[in-house]
């Protein structure tokens, strides 16, 4: 270990800073092309109608090469995560160890404790294999038997379980597994044969409050396989001791008692104590995974460790911004900092305010190096994993992505092909069309400072990552392509996955690339970049889906795409539920395609009801009316009064954010007369009768307003 971290030190040295040395008059041309490739991109991109800051620095003499608004506040998402690591390196070290202790009311007695007590310290790190190794502690310590219960004492943070932005989180997710007596699941669930998956999970707290509890209603096909749905943890200390519980009794502890939370006494005595891995490989999980649930543990922890128990969100913001006036140079009030994950529209920082942090980090030698090896690598690993193919950012580039509706962003280290080093920021918010167009433009802003000194040149770099798509197959190639990447997917084989990603990059036909991104998703569903690439390329126009649509007529197959989509809107992706609205509006004069979407959208009402109020207050005026025309008759099929579109309705109603409660009272209001106009009896039209206007119940709403 030692010897690794001398020779990630030995490496990171030579990115510090020059003493704003004057420029190589070598490199001057360099960054003259740098510039205008840079400039092109902007200029002529999706980016030109977006908010932009961006800002590239040379690590080699403290110049700033390029600036576009670099000062301008914007919503960073993830990018936060790099204040968030930057501060827990500073101010806990990177030897750093969440530590997880196991005492006694007294001395162990032929085995056997009265109380059994648990102290957290927020370690993000326990999976269930790593408590299973600390049961085997505690029965190799010679526990047992205990007769009063387990105790967990979670003082170590204050009671607040949701970061500061996380109330605009809607959904679950996925964070602990193993099965747990805490979990009581009542099914009203039966299958059938030739049937869509229609079922709901809802949780809550039992009467109790010690368990969860899960109810499952609905049906779904027996012949079609297994689903998963996750569902956030309500009380997590509880879950920890009821799993606890289970694993001591199967390696033979008997337990007996409640389990409850609590503090532990002053004279308790250790009985065996777990250990995280250290900070610097924690960071790992933080940056190159981008996950949310360690940047918040990081941030409660380091309010604890630096401005004293409990520790809160807010002791854990005032610990970083202590950190940035006080060892960085950004003062506060210069950016808004809410919580340490990114999440939703809470933060604000420039690109050039970014900038400043990366030089710091990448100076301050003892923890350089493991601030660096914790971003992802372009084409490598991480959330860059399949960012950059085929370009000189290959293993040149590590940086943070970061990524929200209407919002994307890219900040990190460049090596440059001619040797020149660079830090660079890019935030782009509120931007037009898909997010797709804009990460391939960022990508392209971040291959061109790595193409920097290369024979080609950035323009050259830009030009290879943004090749539009053009219509080049025949008819007959596109049937011949789509029987081929049909039957890849059919089968459902991860192992072809990187052959289709490796098709679909360099394939240039929109359809092709959608179909190949099928059949990537139905090879490896579980991927996030294959559900990215996939949403990517499912596009509702004549030119993708039409052609598809046509072909696959022709080749007397099933119409690709729609499935995927629908099954991935079924299973809560926003982004799949305002795209599903796209293919509905785009189908509307396909009377078979209008009937199966109508259908599919009454699952999607089912299954994910707050995603689709979700996606019809945010999503196009013209998707949603279409939406709402395809959603009545399906809601008329379903034929269920209790559905959980309803439900939720009444729920968004008393939502704090009065622009939410009021769309879903108009929604509510709407569908309701839209549903008993659909089953009334129709009245028989006079030629004098005047055609009604069409009904337009919801003011326009910006996206996120």
């Amino acid at each position: 270990m030692r010897t690794i971290s001398f020779l990630g030190a030995v490496v990171v040295l030579g990115w510090a800073v020059s003493a704003r040395a004057a420029p190589d008059p070598s490199r001057v041309a360099e960054r003259e092309a740098l510039k205008k490739a840079l400039t092109s991109v902007i200029e002529t991109s999706t980016l030109k109608g977006a908010r932009v800051t961006v800002q590239v620095r040379s690590l080699d003499d403290g110049t700033i090469v390029f600036s576009r608004d670099g000062d301008e506040l914007l919503n960073p998402a993830s990018n936060v995560k790099l204040f968030t690591a930057a501060a827990a390196l500073a101010t806990l070290g990177p030897d750093f160890r969440f530590e997880t202790d196991f005492l006694t009311d007294a001395e162990l007695k032929e085995g056997k404790a009265k109380v059994l007590y648990v102290r957290g310290r927020g370690d993000p790190t326990i999976t269930t294999e790593k408590l299973y190794g600390l049961v085997a502690d505690l029965v190799h310590a010679g526990l047992k038997e205990v007769s009063d219960g387990i105790v967990l004492d979670d003082t170590y943070f204050d009671g607040e379980k949701v970061a500061p932005g996380f109330d605009q989180e809607s959904g679950d997710k996925a964070y602990v597994e193993p099965p747990s007596d805490f979990f009581v699941v009542e099914s009203e669930l039966s299958t059938g044969t030739k049937t869509q998956r229609r079922f709901t999970v809802s949780s809550a707290i039992d009467k109790d409050k010690v368990r969860q509890k899960l109810e499952v209603k609905g049906v779904v096909p027996f012949e079609k396989g297994v689903w998963s749905q996750w569902k956030k943890v309500d009380q997590p200390a509880l879950y920890f001791g009821f799993t606890l519980k289970q694993m001591l009794q199967a390696r033979g502890v008997k337990v007996k008692g409640r389990i409850r939370t609590g503090a532990v006494p002053s004279n308790a005595k250790l009985l065996a104590a777990g250990f995280s891995d250290t900070l610097d490989i924690v960071l790992k999980r933080l940056n190159k995974n981008s996950s949310n649930f360690v940047a918040e543990q990081l941030i409660k922890t380091i309010g604890a460790e630096v401005k004293g128990t409990p520790g809160s969100h807010v002791k854990g913001v005032e610990a970083v911004e202590d950190f940035l006036a006080r060892d960085v140079g950004v003062p506060r009030g210069t950016y808004v900092m809410k919580n340490g994950s990114g999440l939703n529209d809470s933060n604000r920082f420039s690109a050039s305010q970014t900038n400043q942090l990366l030089v710091h980090m990448v100076n301050r030698f003892p923890i350089a190096p493991e601030y660096l090896s914790a971003l992802a690598i372009a084409a490598k690993d991480g959330t860059l994993k399949y960012r950059f193919e085929g370009s000189d950012a290959v293993g040149r580039l590590r940086a943070k992505t970061g990524t929200l509706e209407n919002v994307s962003a890219l900040s990190g280290y460049v090596q440059a092909v001619g040797g020149e080093r660079f830090v660079f920021s890019i935030m782009v918010n509120d931007f037009p069309g898909r997010a797709s167009g804009v990460v391939q433009h960022i990508d392209a802003l971040g291959a061109a400072v790595a193409a920097v000194g290369s024979s080609q040149g950035p323009s050259a770099a830009v030009a290879s990552l943004m090749k539009p798509a053009t219509v080049v197959a025949s008819p007959a190639e596109l049937d011949a392509r789509l029987k081929t990447y049909v039957a890849m997917g059919q089968k459902g084989d991860r192992r072809n996955a990187s052959f289709l990603r490796t098709a679909w990059r360099s394939e240039r036909d929109p359809a092709v690339r959608a179909v190949i991104a099928d059949a990537l998703i139905l090879s490896d569903p579980k991927e996030p970049a294959h559900v990215r690439i996939f949403l990517d390329s499912a596009l509702a126009s004549d030119d993708v889906f039409g052609r598809l649509r046509d072909a696959a007529k022709r080749a007397q197959l099933d119409t690709p795409v729609l499935p995927s989509l629908v099954e991935l809107a079924a299973s809560g992706q926003l982004e799949a539920v305002t795209r599903l609205f796209e293919f509905v509006r785009f189908s509307a004069a396909d009377e078979l395609a209008s009937a199966y979407l109508a259908e599919q959208l009454a699952v999607v009402a089912h299954d994910a009801p707050m995603e689709l109020l979700s996606a019809l207050r945010t999503c196009p005026e013209a998707d949603r009316v279409a939406a709402l025309d395809a959603l009545v008759p399906g809601l008329v099929r379903q034929n269920q009064a209790d559905a959980p579109l309803w439900e939720t309705l009444k729920s968004a109603q008393g939502s704090i954010d009065p622009q939410l409660a009021s769309f879903a009272r108009s929604l509510e209001v709407l569908l309701s007369q839209r549903i008993a106009e659909a089953k009334s009896p129709k009245p028989v039209p006079t030629v004098e009768a005047p055609t009604p206007p069409a009904p337009t119940p919801f003011p326009a709403v910006q996206p996120g307003g």
